[in-house]
């Protein structure tokens, strides 16, 4: 017995919509119809051979789509077409007949008693010897369509059955010889034309379009679906695989069994079961003071499957779908698009839909995947399938909840729905909306686009705690100049503590290394300026003192680093970030910066000279007291004693173990060139580790003869090439920098 109240709702459905079919057939006298073809003439039925070989004559190759191409290829469709410019249909008795089919097939289809079908011509197909159509689903031809009606044509032939499958079921629809054969059938399910073996098939197609109905559903089923979402809505929700209660769902999403297109998705377009349902939920739910919408869902479910690692299966060859479905591993859903609550219109939408917000009458394994994919054996895996499904659905929630529930799927529409609130004097109502997207909203806002606008409602809004929730998902890298009014305003607003905390939250989000953070920065001069002229000089300090906490942990990490083929580069690359940190800064924060790099080691040059080239460039001023550190620091490794020749001696600590303290006292030796040592492996491994990570010029080789091996350590001339490369260097820097003017003071 199903225990939850989703569980109920579920099975109330699955005992509803049962008189409806995906296809359903009819048979007509020919005498009904009266057809003719520019450049043929009348066409009598029967059709015999002559006259379809006079209409190929005047019919051109089929075509289909495949997307957003129309294409023509015989290895997939290969037949004759005539299109609706090229034949008319009439006879005494033709309307009355399409008239009363339409009723049949709209009552045999199952759609809304009060829809009306209309048929809208399509081709005449002529499909002789050998031709076909594999398996395919119609396109929607047009904003009303919900299905395609096939009117074969009475001739002499065998083969060309129209097959038509849906959710596990096929049908197949043989031609008569001497009635007309209507066969209606919903344009998402799958259908084919099998080979014509002998003589012709001829079919007339139409594209079948639904007008709109107004259901009218039992009071019964809606009262005791009313109570189930009631339930619902107010009972905290259980996780599949166990652990504590969650909060109450925020919706419930049913999912619908056929597929439907965006401009398909309609109340009064629904198909079959699809119809009543959704008829029978929209009533529950306006009973329930809840609020319905239509979507469209894209299902994944994983599935394990017979066999085990011994099958011999052929992934070129087999059809995934023919394996055996044991137990759901997994399943994942995502609604993609909705409607508006009034059916106005609709939205694109991005939302992962937890387990316990869907159920469904018909279960996605029932129906037929348009993609899978065989895993085979994995271990503790065992064998999987996975399989995509398109599923339309019927999204309720809670009126006073509508909220919440939208905005997880639609950020920047609850960001302008909140704008709206507050422009209308509702400041009340947008505080109320605003703090019920705590529990989400820093999994769904955090997207570049959205930060202005969250800015300006954070500030309107009048609440620094809803404010910051507004503000903290996003990056500081999200910030750009434009944003710089904004943030004054708020600023203004919160005052100095409230804009600490929110900017710190900014930097204190993962950001993003390299090229999107240098080029932030390459803004912050222009940013800092814009803050400093709204008269929040504070705000303007506080970003610039984040960047130098970044930038000070990426300039220690790459000047304690000893291989320069390594450092090099990196260093380089931060002279860019910290030349414009440097222009940001205050005078204040520029000394401040100026100590701590002081503190840093000589490799420090390698990017502070390459900021001083360009602050020249630029003709940028405050950078003097850099320049006078740099210029310090170039003059004492200029007054250095040279190495003389003949000195082979290398200063190195180590880590004070004792392989290390031997190896320090030869590289320490001015004499000894090379030491043979005799090592076992670990010990051979420290001394290769110690050599590389300290970027020592010293070659190292293992002898492998005797017990243990050898290592044979050679101090290179790279000793001499490098003091000489260094002292070069300087050289040139520092007359450079003797050279160049100073642009002045800041300012």
């Amino acid at each position: 017995m199903a225990k939850t109240a989703r569980e109920r709702l579920a099975r109330l459905f699955a005992s509803t919509g049962q008189a409806g079919s995906f296809s359903a057939q009819l048979q007509a006298p020919a005498q009904a119809v009266e057809l003719e073809v520019s450049g043929v003439g009348p066409v009598r039925l029967p059709v015999r051979a002559p006259a379809a070989k006079k209409l190929i004559a005047v019919a051109r190759p089929a075509m289909f789509g495949r997307g957003e191409q129309t294409l023509t290829d015989t290895g997939v469709r290969d037949t004759w077409e005539l299109t609706p410019d090229q034949f008319t249909l009439g006879g005494s008795g033709w309307t009355a007949l399409l008239d009363d089919a339409l009723e049949h097939f709209r009552d045999e289809l199952g759609l809304l008693r009060r829809a009306r079908l209309r048929a809208e011509p399509h081709s005449i197909l002529v499909y002789g010897k050998g031709q076909f159509f594999l398996p395919h689903q119609d396109s929607e031809k047009h904003d009303g369509m919900v299905g395609t009606l096939v009117v074969s044509l009475p001739s002499a032939h065998t083969g060309g059955e129209l097959v038509i499958d849906h959710a596990g079921e096929s049908r197949t629809y043989r031609a008569s010889r001497e009635d007309l054969t209507l066969v209606a059938f919903y344009s998402d399910c799958r259908h084919e034309v099998t080979p014509v073996r002998s003589g012709y098939r001829l079919a007339l197609t139409f594209n079948l379009l639904a007008d709109a109905g107004t259901p009218v559903p039992e009071a019964g089923p809606v009262t005791e679906l009313a109570g189930c979402l009631t339930e619902h809505f107010t009972t905290p929700a259980t996780p599949r695989y166990g652990g504590r209660d969650l909060d109450p769902p925020n919706r419930l999403v049913f999912l619908l069994d056929h597929e439907y297109t965006q401009r398909g998705l309609t109340w009064h377009r629904l198909k079959g079961a699809d119809a009543e349902r959704a008829a029978l939920l929209r009533a529950a739910a306006e009973r329930a003071g809840c609020e319905p919408v239509l979507a469209l869902a894209e299902v994944r479910e994983t599935w394990s499957v017979g066999g085990n690692e011994w099958d011999d299966y052929d992934e070129d060859d087999a059809d995934p779908d023919d394996h055996q479905l044991d137990d759901l591993i997994d399943d994942e859903i995502a609604l993609g698009w909705w409607t508006d609550p009034d059916g106005s219109g609709g939205e694109p939408i991005s939302l992962h839909v937890p387990g316990h917000e869907v159920c469904a009458a018909t279960p996605s394994k029932s129906l037929e995947p348009y993609e899978s994919e065989y895993e085979g054996y994995m271990g503790n895996y065992g064998n999987t399938l996975d399989r995509w499904y398109r599923r339309a659905a019927v999204v309720v929630w809670p009126r006073d909840r509508a909220f919440a529930a939208r905005a997880e799927a639609g950020s920047q529409w609850a960001l302008h729905e909140l704008r709206a609130r507050i422009e209308s004097g509702d400041l009340a109502g947008a505080r109320a909306a605003a703090e019920s997207l705590a529990p989400f909203w820093h999994r769904t806002a955090a997207q570049s686009g959205l930060f202005g606008a969250a800015l300006e409602v954070a500030t309107c809004l009048r609440a620094a705690g809803t404010a910051t929730m507004l503000l903290e998902p996003f990056r500081v890298e999200t910030l750009t100049p434009e944003h710089a009014a904004g943030l004054a305003a708020a600023a203004g607003q919160y005052g100095q503590a409230w804009t600490r905390d929110v900017i710190d939250g900014w930097f204190g989000q993962q950001h993003r290394h390299g090229t999107a953070w240098h080029e932030w920065v390459e803004e912050l001069p222009r940013l800092c300026d814009e803050l400093r002229v709204a008269g929040r000089a504070e705000a303007a300090r506080l970003l610039a003192a984040g960047t130098w906490h970044r930038l000070h942990d990426e300039l220690r990490a790459w000047t304690t680093t000893a291989r320069a083929e390594f450092r090099r580069p990196q260093l380089e690359q931060l002279s860019a970030p910290l030349t414009r940190l440097i222009e940001a800064a205050d005078d204040t924060q520029r000394r401040e910066i100026s100590a701590a790099l002081r503190e840093f080691g000589d490799p420090v040059l390698e990017c502070l000279m390459p900021v001083l080239r360009s602050a020249a460039s630029r003709r940028t001023a405050g950078f003097d007291e850099v320049a006078r550190d740099c210029g310090q620091r170039l003059a004492e490794i200029l007054a250095r004693p040279q190495r003389e020749d003949g000195d082979w001696s290398i200063a190195w600590t180590g880590c004070r173990c004792e392989l290390c303290d031997a190896l320090r006292t030869f590289l320490g030796s001015r004499t000894q060139r090379t030491l043979e040592w005799p090592l076992a492996k670990d010990g051979r491994r420290h001394v290769h580790t110690q050599i590389e990570s300290a970027d020592l010029p010293v070659r190292h080789q293992t002898r492998r003869q005797g017990r243990p091996y050898t290592l044979v350590l050679t101090k290179t001339d790279e000793l001499f090439t490098r003091a000489a490369t260094a002292r070069h260097t300087a050289e040139t820097d520092l007359a450079w920098l003797t050279a160049v003017p100073s642009p002045g003071p800041p300012g």
